[in-house]
């Protein structure tokens, strides 16, 4: 049995090394066109940043290494320009002799991963991507002769472009982030983007939201604001497309998605082809439609998926998450699932959660705040997705709530999960466990929430926007025109309060549920503001972001 595998990086190696060690008969031929094979690719920024001192640590496996561990005939600098899908054979071409060659498979597999989603021409400043060891070595190379105060330009606010702006920076680059959207990491929702916006600004990045570029030259870029700005190299980071070159040459089926179609196998429409990692489509786990999740942890899980179809172990994969983490300048960010905006758009029934515990236990030193948002069906009590911003214990959190999607937890039984507690780790309610709290009482109709986005109407309609922290913390900020009167005066002075509908908040939303609860036994018709102030100032930063481009959210 003789396999081919097209890419020898992530998920086309995972399929290669699984293959091995499941059948030490096979012959198993790796092409890889660049010069490197099982690289770190997510490494790469860090290197460029001197997080990562060393270049060989990047370099994982060499083809030595691959042959002499796993017997793997892995050939670099050969790039595979067709497929012969009657005659089973693949022609690959020598990128140093431009010599091609034919040959055979039995099964192939095909993990080109994906190319940029466009590229920009210039002159007179360097234009590179930061996709492999060659990209790193270029940029390195531009930033080392730019002089004392270099200067560069990120094009692209996602993940590749955010952790391309904090390196440069490390490195001590002046550095600008230019994107067409108006928050960075689009994502995510606007409220959990404020701190992105504010962290960024605190380190010295120039973040120019709601713009392109429209030329490149003489050492400035210039933006379709009119302005420009000076620049030794530019890094273009504007997302990907599936690589789908081979795929859809040789008449294989390209999905709705626009990946390659494959079944949960990983087989395409040629029972002897599979198609791994960012080229090929996934299902998604909330609506099980075909969906791109360009991820390193799924390209390594479906190759190994597809070795074991080869082999003929029937173990399909599962639909995925798209459970994703990034680091900004110590602030991490974190999602799964869908995003509030995602369901607006598909017109899907959600309820919101947003909730601001710690870190861990308050009273020992160094706890620091998290942000929570979970999306929940409010049919099935089913989590939809949830995002993550904090400064510690963002990571664990959101694998926590990944896990309880595959597990089909519902979002009250949240507050039913045993975490592991200790003072130095968490709470003996962990944040995930709030987080259920909060979904529970939702759930049960204990309380009734609206969110920041929906204040103003409800505000125009005549209801009554109170306040009910300290005059303290209301003297130092406030929603405009919110009556202060504090919790534990309620009882006392609840009627003073007009005979109106009311939205109670305090500052993350304990407070404000506890008053809506009082309230409501009270006789007052009343609702507390999700996520309460912090929520809302969030989502203040990018509004107001919004309204200097004047573009809506």
């Amino acid at each position: 049995m003789k396999t081919v595998i097209v890419g020898g990086v992530a998920g086309g190696m995972s399929a290669a090394t699984r293959l091995r060690r499941l059948d030490e008969s096979a012959e198993i031929v790796v092409f890889e066109k660049g010069r490197y094979v099982s690289f770190a690719n997510c490494g790469l920024p860090y290197y460029v940043g001197g997080v990562i001192t060393e270049r060989d640590d990047l370099l994982l496996q060499t083809p030595e290494t691959l042959a002499a561990r796993f017997r793997l005939d892995v050939r670099v600098q050969q790039e595979v320009v067709s497929i012969d899908r009657r005659g089973k054979r693949v022609l690959v071409r020598d990128a140093l002799t431009g010599r091609e060659r034919a040959e055979s498979y039995d099964a192939l597999v095909l993990a080109a991963g994906a190319t940029p989603r466009e590229r920009i021409a210039g002159t007179g400043v360097p234009v590179l991507t930061l996709r492999t060891v060659d990209d790193v070595d270029a940029i390195t190379d531009v930033l080392a002769t730019a002089g004392a105060s270099p200067r560069a330009v990120v094009i692209g606010g996602g993940f590749i472009g955010l952790e391309a702006v904090e390196n440069l920076v490390h490195r001590g680059v002046a550095a600008t982030l230019v994107q067409r959207g108006i928050w960075p990491l689009s994502p995510l929702d606007p409220e959990m983007a404020g701190p992105i916006v504010e962290t960024l600004s605190a380190h010295g990045v120039d973040l120019r939201s709601g713009t392109t570029i429209t030329e490149i030259s003489d050492g400035q870029v210039t933006l379709s604001d009119g302005s420009d700005i000076a620049a030794d190299l530019v890094i273009e980071a504007l997302g990907v497309r599936p690589d789908v070159t081979l795929a859809s040459a040789a008449g294989l089926a390209i999905g709705p998605a626009g990946g390659i179609a494959v079944d949960g196998y990983q087989r395409t429409s040629d029972p002897a082809i599979y198609a791994v990692g960012d080229a090929a489509e996934k299902v998604d786990a909330i609506d099980a439609t075909p969906t791109l999740v360009m991820m390193a942890g799924l390209a390594n899980r479906h190759g190994r998926t597809a070795a074991d179809a080869i082999a003929g172990l029937a173990e399909p994969s599962v639909p995925a998450v798209g459970t994703a983490i990034v680091g900004i300048f110590g602030l991490t960010v974190a999602m799964v699932g869908w995003s509030e905006k995602r369901l607006r758009d598909a017109g899907r029934a959600h309820r919101v959660v947003h909730v601001h515990p710690s870190s861990h236990a308050g009273y020992y030193p160094g706890a620091q705040p998290l942000a929570m948002k979970l999306l929940i069906d409010p049919e099935t009590d089913a989590i939809l997705g949830a995002q993550m911003v904090g400064r510690d214990g963002v990571d664990k959190r959101i694998d926590v709530i990944a896990t309880a999607m595959a597990g089909g937890l519902t979002a009250s039984a949240l507050s039913r999960l045993e975490l592991a507690y200790a003072p130095q780790y968490g709470s003996a309610k962990d944040a995930v466990n709030i987080a259920g709290y909060v979904a529970d009482n939702l759930a049960t109709g204990a309380t009734r929430t609206v969110q920041w986005h929906e204040l103003e109407a409800a505000r125009d309609n005549g209801v009554l926007l109170l306040d009910v922290r300290t005059p303290a913390e209301y003297d130092r900020a406030s929603i405009p025109g919110a009556l202060n009167i504090p919790l534990d005066e309620l009882r006392t002075r609840h009627h003073e309060l007009p005979k109106v509908p009311l939205i109670v908040h305090c500052q993350v939303g304990q407070r404000g549920h506890t008053a809506a609860r009082l309230l409501t036994q009270l006789g007052h018709e009343v609702r507390n503001l999700d996520g309460g102030y912090k929520t809302w100032a969030a989502a203040n930063t990018i509004t107001d972001l919004t309204r200097s481009e004047g573009v809506p959210v």
